[in-house]
């Protein structure tokens, strides 16, 4: 911990990248975690453009109870650390989660690469909005402009918003240390985070309850939940 805090301290920039494990320790099930089945269908077939251009209805009513899952969860520990360390350092934080719980704990230099799942978005004009009821009255919902609105997310085969991913780079790309935080890094783009930054220079750190394929390859890789160990490096 000493040594971590020194290169916090020596950092000139801070970037981190936050995965589904941060999510779950405040309770929400990971994505490929939700019981394979729902409805008998799997996530993975329910969140792609297809599915909902096929039947909007069974993807926002899949999308409805997801929604009042993640309304009853709270930042944990490690969400409040997060914001700590941004009060205090120059720091960006990437978060592969849809959920809001960064955003409630206080992080406000947040990069969400996969959207968000309060954003209801036009399938036709594009024009977004923020909706925080955890069901939504009715179902699939319009825009004003009379089209249906779909979820704020990043599905299966779409690419990431350009803009934000950018930005995602460039943190990556400039940060001096960087946080790997309860991810498996394995999901691209958004892993290929962690070989830019390191490629560019910075000590990198994974904090994750257990091993994975960049395990070997970082500076220090703390076992243990992130809303314990946090908190320790923010002390």
């Amino acid at each position: 911990m000493d040594e971590i805090r020194r290169y916090l301290d020596a950092a000139r920039s801070i970037a981190a990248l936050t995965g589904a494990g941060i999510s779950a320790e405040s309770g929400i099930p990971t994505f490929r975690g939700l019981g394979g089945l729902w409805h008998q269908h799997r996530p993975e077939d329910l969140a792609t453009p297809q599915a909902f251009a096929r039947d909007p209805l069974l993807v926002w009513q899949w999308y409805d109870w997801r929604r009042n899952l993640i309304a009853r969860a709270r930042p944990n520990p490690g969400h409040f650390a997060l914001a700590e360390i941004e009060r205090r350092y120059p720091f960006t934080l990437i978060t592969q989660n849809v959920d809001g719980l960064h955003d409630l704990a206080g992080s406000r230099h947040l990069l969400k690469v996969h959207g968000d799942i309060w954003t209801l978005r036009c399938s036709s004009c594009g024009r977004e909005r923020h909706d925080p009821r955890p069901n939504i009255p009715d179902l699939p919902p319009r825009c004003t402009c009379g089209a249906l609105e779909r979820p704020g997310v990043v599905w299966f085969g779409e690419s990431l918003p350009a803009d934000t991913w950018r930005r995602a780079e460039q943190a990556a790309r400039h940060a001096d240390l960087f946080l790997v935080i309860g991810t498996s890094a394995a999901v691209y783009p958004a892993a290929g985070l962690v070989d830019l930054a390191k490629s560019a220079g910075a000590r990198v750190i994974e904090i994750n309850i257990e091993k994975t394929a960049i395990s070997p390859i970082v500076d220090i890789s703390l076992r243990g939940p992130a809303a314990q160990i946090l908190p320790e490096i923010a002390a």
